[in-house]
C-alpha cells in the first residue's frame, strides 16, 4: 500500500511532515521520504529505507537540518520516493501512491514520442512516480497533466506534487479508490493533506474537506480551491474499513472501527439466523485489525470476549520487520505470545480481518492446539477473497492461485470451477460448504464461516455501488 501526507502554512511544518507520515507507517514496510520548502525555490529532501528501522528512528537525525512552510512526505511500499523533477514546469516534488499495470506500455510510448530516458532500477524497471512525473510533463500546466497521467493510467494514481513557491496540488484517483483528506489549522495558520483523517487531528489540525474522486485540489498557506472538478463515479477500497486503514479514521463519513463493531455484530446476527452458531468458551479477535471485528461478533452472540494470545509489537511491529523472508516468517510465529489459560482445554473462534493466502493463519492453528485448544473456529470478516487486487497492493500475488480460495476451487472442480466463484463464495450452496470443508481440512479449523457480501457491505453503509468489490467478485 502506501500512504502520504503534506502541509502548508505561514509556519515551519517540518514537525507536522514528520509526524504526519509516521502516523502512516502502517500501510508500508519498505521506503518513506520527505521534502520540504520555504517557497523561494530551494529544496530539502532525504529518502530512506524503513525496511530495518522504523521511520522515527531513520528520519531522526534529518530533522535538525529540515526547514520549510511547505512539505510532503510518504511510506512506501514499492519504489523510492518522494521524488524532485526539474521539467518544462520548473522544479517539482512528486508522491504518489497506487498501482500502474500498464506502466511498460506507457514507457515505450513515450520513447515514441521523442522521450530519451528513464532512471532505471537494478532490475531494469522504472520509478512509477518517475514515469507519472513524465505523463504530467507532456502537458501544458501541472494539473492538465495530472489529469493526463490518470486518465491513461491502468490501475489507480493518488497523488501529492509540490512546487517551488510552497503550493501543493492534491489529486485523488479518478474513482477515488483511496481517500484524500485536507485539514485546517485550528490557529488559522495553513492547511494539511492527508490520507488518514486522525493523523492530523493530533496535529493541530481539523476536518476540512475530502475530495471526491478524480479531483484536484490547489492548496496554499492562505486557502484552498478546486482546479479539477470531482467525478461522479466512485470505487473505494472495501479493505479501507476491513483491514488496512487505521481505527480512529473516517472514510466517506464512516468510522473505520465503528465499522469493524457493526461487520461483527452482522456475522454473528446471520450465523445466528442461520443455525451456524458454534458453542464456544471465548470469540476472539486475530490482532490487530481481527479484534474490533471480533468485539461485535461476541457481543451479538453473546459470548465472552477474550485475548487468548497477545501479539508483541514494542520490537517487531509492523513497519519493523527484516526482508528477509525466512527472518520475517520466525518474527511473525515470535510475535504471538500465549494466555495458556485462556487456550488449555477451551473452545475457540477466532475472527480475523481476511483469509488471503492462509499460511500465517494454519501456523496460527497449530500454535492454538500445541498450547491446548480443545477446538478451533475461524471466521473471516470478509467473503473468500477470489481476485488479486489490480488497483492496490492488497492481496496481489503473482497468480490468483496463491490465494487459498482460488487455489482450493481448482483443487475441488479443476479449471471448471473457475465458472461458478459465485457460488463458491457463498456457503450456503453445495459448492461454498465444500470449499468450507476443504480449507478446515487444510488449515485444521473446527469450523469456518466467512462474512457475505451484503452483509459486509451492508456494514460500511454507503451506497454499494460506490464501493469496489473487485476481489470478491471480479467486478470492475
Amino acid at each position: 500500500m502506501g500512504g502520504f501526507f503534506g502541509a502548508t502554512s505561514k509556519r515551519d511544518v517540518v514537525l507536522d511532515v514528520f509526524f504526519g507520515v509516521d502516523y502512516h507507517s502502517h500501510l508500508g514496510t519498505r521506503r518513506a521520504g520527505m521534502v520540504f520548502c520555504e517557497g523561494t525555490g530551494g529544496f530539502q529532501k532525504e529518502i530512506h529505507s524503513i525496511e530495518n528501522t522504523p521511520f522515527r528512528s531513520r528520519f531522526d537525525a534529518d530533522l535538525a537540518r529540515f526547514h520549510g512552510t511547505s512539505g510532503i512526505g510518504c511510506i512506501s511500499d514499492t519504489d523510492p520516493q518522494p521524488l524532485l523533477v526539474r521539467s518544462r514546469h520548473g522544479v517539482f516534488a512528486i508522491t504518489t501512491v497506487g498501482i500502474i499495470n500498464n506502466a511498460n506500455q506507457l514507457i515505450e510510448q513515450y520513447f515514441e514520442q521523442g522521450g530519451a530516458q528513464f532512471m532505471a532500477m537494478s532490475s531494469g524497471a522504472v520509478n512509477n512516480t518517475e514515469l507519472v512525473a513524465a505523463l504530467i510533463n507532456q502537458k501544458e500546466d501541472l494539473v492538465e497533466g495530472i489529469m493526463f497521467a490518470q486518465s491513461v493510467v491502468e490501475g489507480s494514481l493518488t497523488l501529492l506534487v509540490m512546487t517551488e513557491d510552497g503550493t501543493i496540488f492534491a489529486a485523488r484517483d479518478r474513482m477515488g479508490r483511496l481517500p484524500v483528506i485536507i485539514g485546517r489549522d485550528v490557529e488559522g495558520q495553513g492547511y494539511c493533506i492527508s490520507f488518514e483523517s486522525f493523523v492530523y487531528h493530533k496535529l493541530g489540525y481539523e476536518d476540512e474537506y475530502e475530495l471526491g474522486p478524480a479531483e484536484i485540489v490547489r492548496i496554499t498557506a492562505d486557502g484552498y480551491e478546486t482546479v479539477a472538478p470531482a467525478g461522479s463515479e466512485m470505487k473505494i477500497c472495501a479493505f479501507l474499513w476491513v483491514y488496512y486503514g487505521y481505527p480512529n479514521s473516517n472514510y466517506e463519513g464512516v468510522n473505520v472501527e465503528v465499522m469493524r463493531y457493526r461487520n461483527g455484530h452482522i456475522m454473528a446476527r446471520d450465523e445466528a439466523d442461520a443455525g451456524t452458531l458454534p458453542e464456544v468458551d471465548y470469540v476472539a479477535g486475530v490482532p490487530d485489525s481481527g479484534l474490533p471485528h471480533a468485539i461485535g461478533y461476541a457481543n451479538e452472540c453473546g459470548a465472552t470476549f477474550a485475548r487468548p494470545f497477545i501479539k508483541y509489537t514494542p520490537t517487531w511491529s509492523r513497519s519493523f520487520m527484516p526482508s528477509n523472508q525466512s527472518v520475517r516468517n520466525r518474527i511473525a510465529e515470535m510475535k504471538q505470545i500465549p494466555v495458556p489459560e485462556l487456550i488449555k482445554d477451551k473452545k475457540l473462534l477466532f475472527v480475523d480481518d481476511s483469509i488471503v493466502r492462509g499460511t500465517q493463519l494454519g501456523k496460527t492453528v497449530n500454535f492454538l492446539y500445541e498450547a491446548g485448544a480443545k477446538e478451533v473456529h475461524m471466521r473471516s470478516a470478509c467473503p473468500p477473497i477470489m481476485f488479486s487486487c489490480k488497483y492496490l497492493s492488497f492481496s496481489r500475488g503473482k497468480s490468483d492461485m496463491d490465494l487459498i480460495a482460488r487455489r482450493v476451487v481448482r483443487e475441488l472442480e479443476g479449471p471448471e470451477g473457475d465458472k461458478h466463484l459465485d457460488e463458491y463464495a457463498d456457503s450456503s450452496t453445495e459448492r461454498g460448504g465444500c470449499m468450507l470443508r476443504r480449507i478446515c481440512e487444510q488449515l485444521g479449523f473446527d469450523s469456518l464461516g466467512y462474512q457475505s457480501l451484503p452483509g459486509m457491505l451492508e456494514a460500511i453503509g454507503i451506497d454499494p455501488t460506490k464501493v469496489c468489490t473487485y476481489c470478491w467478485d471480479g467486478k470492475e
